[in-house]
């Protein structure tokens, strides 16, 4: 882009900084595939063992099997970036592995998700499709709508249908039809169809050795728990409180990634489970860092440019940050935005 033309040297330093982490470590990679598929796998069969006992518990259980998941998730999303190892052909192949547990289809989301990458916190270059978690409107946009329209909008941004019922419908069904996929995206689309026929292959067989009921009662929760712990999130690493949302003639990228993407601060075992995605700034500064080196990555960027963390308090009101309040600079909650129009009228 233009505006990084000219990049201060501290924010060349800065990038170099996040370069030096941009190299995957075989071993390590391999290692985290065992730590992350093998607890994962473990807590899968645990759930159908104990489900002849009590199904209560096999639900009980899908809490830390979903958890473990989203691990399995962040070694997909690593490989779509070609960060989790230096062969192309590894990427893809652990990518579409993880993706029959995920139920993701690995080379359409990857695509779309380098969409993301490619622009993201400029005010002048929203996304107005189905991204309702990393993209926003303002303030003087929102109060221009119709009290109709603003319902509209409003509605499927509510915490409760945001993080609780649509995460779910989204893996499980909406990812079973390339429904916001160009059409010129032919080897996207098609992502979509073989990963569906994997995943009837894979789940049919389950169904055949184990039962229609055992095999719901396991994968359905452990999907709903993913699906909800991945999407909050995601939806925090642009939109908290201190976030910068930038104009086309303001917007750079170390400026976005460092101060438009977040530092989420979690205790060592929640950074593992989760593959460390809370160090977002430093993976937006360099995608090609794979999960496991990002902490360190952080460690040397925040030297040269420190970050302001989010506790995990900010983590749960971050859902209702919701419009870009382009006089005060921040983002603000749908409340916020009918005070101010409150005020103005009076």
């Amino acid at each position: 882009m233009d505006s990084e033309r000219h990049i201060p040297s501290s924010q060349d330093e800065v990038r170099r900084a996040a370069a030096c982490f941009a190299e995957p470590r075989t071993w390590r990679s391999c290692l985290q595939l065992v730590t992350s598929f093998g607890p994962f796998l473990a807590g899968c069969a645990a759930m159908y063992l104990v489900y002849p006992v009590s199904p209560w518990l096999t639900l009980a259980l899908s809490l830390p099997t979903g958890a473990l998941l989203v691990r399995v998730f962040i070694i997909q999303h690593d490989c779509g970036h070609g960060a989790f190892f230096a062969s192309r052909g590894a990427n893809t192949l652990v990518g579409r592995l993880c993706s029959l547990v995920t139920l993701t289809p690995y080379a359409n989301w990857g695509r779309q998700h380098g969409a993301h990458h490619a622009n993201w916190n400029n005010l002048d270059r929203r996304t107005t499709g189905s991204d309702i978690y990393s993209a926003c409107l303002t303030v003087r946009e929102y109060q221009a709508l119709t009290p109709w329209q603003r319902l509209l909008y409003r509605l499927p941004r509510h915490p409760l249908i945001a993080h609780i019922l649509l995460p779910p419908l989204v893996f499980v069904l909406l990812y079973r039809l390339p429904f916001d996929t160009p059409r010129a995206w032919a080897r996207e689309r098609l992502s979509v169809y073989l990963t569906d026929a994997a995943l009837v292959a894979t789940f049919g067989t389950l169904v055949v050795l184990l039962g229609w009921r055992e095999v719901l009662l396991v994968h359905l929760p452990i999907m709903v728990v993913a699906s909800i712990l991945g999407v909050w999130l995601f939806s925090l690493q642009h939109r908290f409180d201190t976030a910068r949302w930038l104009a086309e003639g303001e917007w750079s990228f170390v400026a976005a990634s460092l101060d438009g993407s977040s530092y989420f601060r979690l205790p060592r075992i929640l950074h593992w489970l989760t593959g460390s995605i809370g160090f977002h700034h430093v993976h937006h500064l360099n995608p090609r860092v794979p999960n496991y080196r990002l902490s360190a990555c952080h460690d040397a960027v925040n030297a040269l440019h420190p970050v302001r963390g989010l506790s995990l308090l900010n983590g749960l009101r971050a859902p209702r940050l919701t419009l870009w309040d382009e006089a005060r600079g921040r983002l603000v909650r749908f409340a916020d935005a009918r005070r101010c129009e409150s005020t103005r009228l009076q």
